[in-house]
Order: structure tokens, then sequence, then C-alpha cells
């Protein structure tokens, strides 16, 4: 794959909804939009094809509001997975997950899902690099019932107060690897916003409001906070389920049946005991919890007994979803407790099993 970098939008892109980019876009192309303050505003839409909001963002702030004056701010702006939004998916099979295949600058372990778009994606992070970007935003939706809520991959507090702006509810990670919020962070401040469900109006709304709050900031502020003026959660670990299992949502039954409304449980503390699923004819291990060091802690999570998937001690929830694909191509959620900011960063970075309890 070739980078794809233009000076200029195409004329007519603005027309065209996200499943019609295919029709201009061959791929993943950057497109720099000048503006008064010349360092760019970075912002990332359709690394997966099914979440369009920041799309429609981009479209009503440059069609609508910026249509005859200028930008307060330089934007460079990178559309991605055009041929699955085209489809309407996350990703088409065969096709790694582009938000997987950015530098990882913290250690080795860089995606080499694909190494075309490695080097693709590698490419778009130094040309970035060089033009000393403002911030980056990274525009997501997610699938199931979740707040609107901001993510960061550094204890940092320009980040942390850039987020602020978006949500009270910050979440630190720094797994998976090779998220372009990670790469950029290398850079500057740089966040994932996580808006909702696709197609929900707020979650364009909040978006756009935000990008132009963005770009009418001339600097970010680094003051630091006290524990309780900030909602910063930390990531624990990954779950997903058994690749051999066959699952469904209740009332449908299958060798596991995730209870129905499991969405409903996002950013919402389960104490133990909390039901999850019913086994129908399997009593093994079907869920599996994995912490940033790769290491297996779903004995530490949840219990599988009496034909029934039950936490094991409070546990908060993000990211679940009803979308069975998903699941299956991404993972059931992510699991998160409540941090200090004011923390040593070892403390935070370095929990392998779960605490007793989350505040």
């Amino acid at each position: 794959m070739q980078p794809n970098i233009l000076e200029q939008l195409p004329e007519g892109l603005l027309e065209k909804p996200a499943t019609a980019l295919y029709q201009q876009l061959s791929g993943p192309t950057l497109i720099h939009i000048p503006g008064r303050n010349p360092k760019p505003l970075v912002v990332s839409v359709l690394q997966h094809g099914n979440e369009d909001t920041g799309w429609e963002a981009m479209r009503s702030l440059l069609k609508h509001r910026y249509a005859y004056r200028d930008l307060p701010r330089s934007i460079c702006l990178l559309i991605g997975n055009v041929s699955a939004a085209r489809l309407r998916r996350r990703r088409l099979d065969g096709q790694p997950d582009y938000n997987r295949c950015w530098p990882h600058y913290s250690d080795t372990q860089t995606s080499t899902a694909n190494d075309d778009h490695t080097r693709l994606f590698r490419h778009y992070s130094e040309y970035l690099s060089g033009l000393h970007p403002f911030a980056a935003l990274d525009i997501h939706n997610n699938t199931g019932l979740n707040p609107h809520y901001a993510a960061i991959n550094r204890i940092d507090w320009r980040m942390i107060h850039l987020a602020r702006l978006f949500s009270d509810k910050i979440v630190y990670f720094t797994m998976p690897h090779g998220t372009l919020s990670n790469a950029m962070s290398e850079h500057c401040p740089s966040l994932t916003l996580e808006c909702g469900q696709a197609g929900n109006i707020h979650g364009t709304d909040h978006a756009l409001e935000y990008i132009e709050q963005c770009l009418h900031l001339d600097a970010i502020d680094d003051t630091p906070l006290s524990a309780d003026q900030t909602q910063l959660y930390h990531m624990l670990a990954t779950v997903y389920v058994s690749p051999d299992l066959i699952f469904s949502f209740m009332p449908e039954k299958s060798t596991l049946s995730f209870i129905a409304k499991l969405d409903h449980l996002n950013f919402k503390e389960m104490p133990a005991g909390t039901l999850l699923a019913h086994m129908h004819g399997h009593n093994a291990r079907c869920l599996l919890a994995m912490d940033h060091y790769g290491h297996d802690i779903t004995d530490s999570c949840f219990s599988f007994t009496n034909g029934a998937v039950r936490t094991l001690r409070p546990l908060m929830p993000s990211m679940l979803t009803p979308d069975i694909q998903v699941i299956r191509q991404d993972c059931l959620c992510y699991l998160m407790e409540r941090i200090d900011p004011n923390a040593p960063a070892a403390s935070i970075v370095s929990n392998e099993v779960l605490p007793d309890s989350l505040e």
C-alpha cells in the first residue's frame, strides 16, 4: 500500500457519506487542510469502517462551518478504512485492524499483522511528527451502550486536561499495541474519543463541538489535579470469548448464552457474584481475561460453576457489546479500576491481579 497525502480536500468528498468514500479514495488517506495556525490538529476517522461519527462531524465542520472562512488551525485529516466503510463493516475479512498497525514506541511490540499496513501507518506517523502537531484525536464509536469518554495512553496532565474537555470519564490504557493514539502520544497530546453508537446524532454533535473547541485552543493546560477532580480509570484486562464456543444473547440458547442487555453494565461496578451468562452442556472456562503483560488472570475474575458465569469480585467493564461479530474480531470487553493520576507511574501500570474492591 502506498501513502496517499493530499494538500487539499478532493472536490465533492464532503458530499459523500462514509459508505461512498471508496469512490474517490483508494485506501487510507491523509489530507492536510491549512488554517491560520499552521501547527495542525490531527483528526482520525474511520479507522474502523462502521464507526462513522468522526467523518460525519468533519463533514459538518468543513462543509458548513468553514466552507467560506479559514480554519483557526490547520487540520490533518486521516480517513481510514474506506473499503470496510463501504459495507459498514469494522474491517473486511483478511484485513488487519487498522488501529493495531501503528508504531508502538514504548517497546518493540509494534503490530506486524500486515507488513504493508504497518509500513503505511509508520510512514503517516513519521510525516505527522514532522509537522509538530498541536494534538491528535482518534474518533471512534462502539456497538454497546457506553457513555461518551476519552482514552489516553500516558499519565500526562496535558492529556488529562484535554480529555476532560470532552468527558469527565477518562480511561488510561496501554494495551492493545499498535493504536494511533499511542503512536501520536510520542509527538503531542493524543486522545481516543469514544462517541457512543454510530448513527446517534448526539455523538456527532458532541464530536463536532469538541473538534471546534480544540481548533480554538492556544495552549493545553498542564496544571496537576487531585484524584477527586478526575474520573480516571485504568484498563486492567481484556476479556475474550473462547474461540471454539458458539455463543449468543438470551433468550437464545447456545453453548454460552449471555444475559440480555449485557452492555447496560458498562461503566457500572458489578459486585461479586454478578451473573453474566449461562453455560449449556459446558462447564469449562469459556472466557479468558488477559492483563497488560499477557498473563491469564481469568481465575481472579470469573467463576464457571453450576452452569453459570459469574464475577468473583467487583469489576467495572467497558465496551461490552451484543454484536457477535465485533466480539469475535476484537473482544468481549475491558475491565477497569479507578486510579489516582498522582500515584507513581509504576504502581499504576504494574497491577497483574485485580484489586479487592473498585471505588
